[in-house]
């Protein structure tokens, strides 16, 4: 069972469902391994979630927009 994990802020899910065909498409074609076999976990972390340098994503993306 090939896995494909990608965390990531969230996404709507026509962006869930390219990033899951793009990469299988993708990776099957690297390894030669059947598309049919490969798993795609895409885990969605809120921008609060997240640090960067020690500042959280939500903070600097509030800073960016101030």
């Amino acid at each position: 069972m090939p896995t494909i994990t990608l965390e990531m802020a969230p996404m709507n899910v026509e962006q869930k469902r390219k990033i899951a065909e793009e990469f299988t498409e993708s990776a099957a074609r690297i390894t030669g391994i059947d598309k049919e076999f490969f798993y795609v976990f895409i885990k969605e972390n809120n921008l609060e979630n997240v640090a960067v340098g020690g500042k959280l994503l939500s903070d600097k993306a509030h800073e960016t927009q101030s």
